[in-house]
């Protein structure tokens, strides 16, 4: 059956797609934060035991994958497509992951966005039968990401508070028609929205809008309030996009006071350094796959909004002046059988 299209944004998934199985892997400082026994698998170095960073953020994306296709029961062969995504030129991390597993790729690149961007499309194939089961997935690295966009690790620049720490991990969720998970019901594309802001260690402040722009599509969409969700999130606009975001959807009439969370405040302790929380791919990515699942597999929470949200910006593009445009893409699931 083909999904309704509700606008030129939202689709409503009509048949029974649902998240079979997800896993997640991290590094060092991830598993030291508080949701550090929802993940699948972790690692003591930034290495992930191979000889540089970029290898590191393949192996999370492999283990974060394989270990999802495990718990589905099923083996690689008898996965169809790997949509997936990550923060490197030319999406490396996704393509030398889906080279050593050996499953057909599908490159999706939405910048931190990329959870709900990859997981939006493999509902939406899944849904339309073009396919059986549909891996979606997507990485970060703190070094890598850091060496790319800003300054190499070795360099020791410093940062200021409105900064964060790109999360060094990886998730992965298996698609497909039927089970026991938690079924995915509505997806919003997000419109990029540029605010003009210029600097690129202010993410919370230039993402913000993007994600209200998202929500209000999907509340508007979708005819739901936030009160319709038992949780909301946000990917990664943390501690200083966070509250923005809280207020501008304040402003249009929207409460979100007991039901929203922002995945960049939750990855991490306060104590742990990382400026005004977690972004990167990884952060919506391994809290989606990791704590959300388990709150819904344990009955704790019933429906969940995630609304991962992205910077659109290249090294290129802000050396050269330009603002930063963002974008969001919400996806939303419900448990039960």
């Amino acid at each position: 059956m083909t999904a309704p299209r509700l606008s030129r944004q939202t689709w409503k998934f009509t048949s029974d797609v649902r998240i079979q199985s997800s896993a997640t892997a991290v590094g060092p400082k991830e598993a030291q934060g508080p949701l550090k026994d929802t993940y699948d698998k972790t690692y003591d170095d930034m290495y992930a035991g191979r000889d540089s960073w970029e290898a590191a953020e393949q192996r999370l994306m492999e283990d974060a994958i394989s270990i999802a296709i495990a718990k589905a029961g099923l083996t690689a062969d008898q996965v169809d497509l790997i949509m997936a995504g990550d923060l490197l030129n030319q999406n490396i991390t996704a393509t030398f992951t889906a080279e050593s597993i050996g499953i057909p790729l599908m490159g999706m690149y939405g910048a931190c966005s990329t959870s709900m961007l990859t997981l939006a499309n493999a509902a939406a194939l899944v849904n339309a039968g073009y396919a059986n089961s549909i891996v979606a997935a997507c990485s970060s690295h703190n070094a890598t990401a850091e060496k790319q966009y800003r300054y190499p690790t070795e360099y020791g620049g410093q940062k200021p508070p409105s900064a964060q720490w790109t999360v060094t991990g990886a998730g992965a969720a298996v698609v497909g028609q039927g089970g026991t998970g938690p079924r995915i019901t509505y997806a919003t594309m997000g419109k990029v929205v540029d605010m003009g802001v210029k600097d690129p260690f202010d993410m919370g402040t230039a993402m913000a809008p993007a994600a209200v722009s998202t929500l209000l599509a999907h509340f508007r969409d979708c005819g739901r309030t936030p009160q319709d969700y038992d949780l909301i999130v946000t990917g990664d606009l943390a501690a200083i996009g966070y509250p923005i975001a809280k207020a501008m959807l304040a402003k249009e009439g929207y409460d979100m006071d007991q039901v929203y969370n922002d995945c960049g405040l939750m990855v991490y302790s306060p104590d742990q350094d990382v400026f005004a929380g977690a972004s990167g791919c990884a952060s919506s990515a391994v809290v989606t796959y990791g704590y959300i699942m388990e709150q819904m597999s344990q009955g704790k929470l019933q429906k969940v909004l995630v609304c991962a949200t992205g910077a659109l910006l290249s090294p290129v593009s802000y050396q050269q002046g330009k603002s930063i445009p963002c974008i969001a893409h919400a996806v939303a699931l419900e448990g039960g059988v």
